[in-house]
């Protein structure tokens, strides 16, 4: 048998964002299951009476204890071309598998992976993710790493 390293990670998804996009994460996180997607454990909302002003939802996702892609990249100088082909590889399979999916991940940046104990990345914030049937035109993603063109 297998033990899993979970640890109840806590986010106020509503207060940080809109219901909707709090929701779409969630249905779109429940049917993903892929080893370099952060795992949704558990939803768990708090009895009325403890709730403050407005609904509160909490999402419980796995525990990654390797920290944040972004923490690596800082840290060393640069990466050694294999470790480079590595994670470049793992962030292409995983968006491929979403794209098969018509899922479209529009947040990609080093903030959003983590690692996990064993090297490997995990994709994590669907919160800007959605399901795409033909073309999408709403433009979302965190400033510092917008194309210059569309700013």
């Amino acid at each position: 048998m297998r033990a899993t390293c979970s640890v109840l990670v806590l986010f106020s998804a509503w207060r940080a964002c809109d219901p909707q996009t709090a929701v779409r994460e969630i249905k779109l996180l429940a049917l993903l299951r892929h080893e370099n997607i952060v795992r949704l454990e558990h939803i768990v909302t708090p009895p009325k009476a403890d709730r403050e002003a407005g609904d509160t939802i909490y999402m419980v996702f796995e525990y990654v204890c390797g920290g944040e892609f972004f923490t690596l990249l800082r840290n060393e100088d640069k990466l050694p071309n294999d470790q480079a082909r590595f994670y470049a590889t793992e962030i292409a399979l995983t968006l491929s598998f979403l794209h098969n999916l018509k899922i479209v991940y529009r947040d990609l940046k080093p903030e959003n992976l983590l690692i996990d104990k064993d090297g490997h990345l995990k994709i994590t914030d669907f919160g800007f993710a959605k399901e795409v049937e033909d073309r999408t035109f709403t433009l979302c993603g965190t400033p510092d790493y917008i194309a210059p063109e569309i700013i």
